[in-house]
């Protein structure tokens, strides 16, 4: 019982990890004995992750641009050149757009749906058989689908995209965690609410303070630990018998919803 929450040891991949909650999570990881690969696309920002990260366990940079195919494909190579068993995927790469209802393009949902839904299916796929050559009926691979409160409840935005993306990542964490439970695969989401972050830094140019206490319970925004502390519950033997679900990291801002 009291190495229930015990990553240490494990290989992890965590996308988009160079910056908000990407990097939270890894952080957790790493400092927790867990060597883990980062990627980004802009390499300024990756680099910078990498360094600080490296200062305090095992981390591995690769750059890569996950809104293609093409960038899927490179960045799946690149980690299967040197491991072939994966303990951990974190899905968390995302992009947003937001415009007004009769102005929305094409390019924008197309950009979002991408990045935030269609990569997540096909890394996963690529990394399918690392994972099933890590995972066992005790230990289960772990793959967690970074979704968001706004695919939950109405985020009162013109995200569009965005808000269905998300969505769509909860239904795809449904669906996959079903049918590759029986191969030792756990698959779950995180729906984060608010959290410091490049993402939501127009959000909270204001007062950040402010703006998460007319919403949250908790009167408070997101932290490292939160981010790092659902993760490695979602990723330890702890959570064994948890498949399928997202978990609405978010202070309480759903159920203030109603």
């Amino acid at each position: 019982m009291k190495d229930l929450f015990s990553v240490a040891g494990k290989v992890a991949v965590v996308t988009g990890g160079s910056t908000g909650i990407g990097a939270m999570i890894a952080r957790g990881f790493v400092e927790n004995g867990v060597k883990t690969y980062i990627t980004a696309r802009k390499p300024e920002f990756l680099e910078a992750t990498h360094a600080e990260l490296s200062q305090v366990g095992e981390c591995v940079a690769i750059q890569s641009d996950l809104s293609t195919m093409e960038g899927v494909n490179a960045f799946a190579d690149a980690v299967l050149e040197q491991e072939d068993k994966l303990d951990i995927l974190i899905n968390n790469a995302g992009a947003t757009w937001g415009a007004p209802v009769d102005e929305f393009p094409e390019s924008g949902w197309d950009k979002v749906m991408d990045l935030n839904v269609k990569s997540i299916f096909f890394l996963t796929q690529r990394f399918l058989p690392a994972l099933r050559a890590a995972g066992s009926a005790d230990d289960p691979a772990r793959v967690v689908n970074i979704s968001s409160i706004n695919g939950i409840t109405h985020p009162h935005m013109t995200n569009y995209s965005y808000s269905a993306s998300k969505a769509a990542v909860i239904q795809l964490t449904r669906h996959m965690a079903a049918d590759l439970g029986p191969e030792h695969i756990n698959i779950n989401g995180i729906a984060p609410g608010f959290f410091p972050s490049k993402m939501t830094a127009h959000l909270l140019a204001d007062d950040p303070a402010e703006m998460e206490i007319t919403g949250s319970p908790i009167r408070r925004l997101g932290q490292l630990e939160d981010a790092a502390g659902t993760a490695i519950y979602l990723c330890s033997r702890a959570s064994n018998f948890v498949c399928g679900h997202t978990v609405a990291m978010d202070g309480g801002v759903v159920a203030n919803a109603g």
